[in-house]
């Protein structure tokens, strides 16, 4: 099991390492992308629902069982 993580590892990395400068600037634009999407998106516009307007656990629970088997299908 060791070695097969060893042989990933020297796998991506020797190949970031021999990468051209436009392929490390795509791989930079993107890992950018996916920061600002999971971490600044997050904070801003997906606000914690349930802590909010739910204050112990039972409520909470509630809340979740009710919303995923009331559901009307039209």
């Amino acid at each position: 099991m060791f070695k097969a993580i060893k042989k990933a590892y020297l796998f991506y990395y020797t190949g970031f390492s021999e990468m051209n400068k436009l392929g490390k600037t795509l791989w930079i634009i993107i890992l950018l992308k996916l920061f600002i999407m999971f971490a600044i998106l997050k904070l801003f516009f997906f606000s914690n629902y349930l802590n909010s307007n739910y204050k112990t656990e039972d409520e909470k629970a509630t809340y979740i069982i009710e919303s995923l088997t009331n559901k009307t299908i039209e």
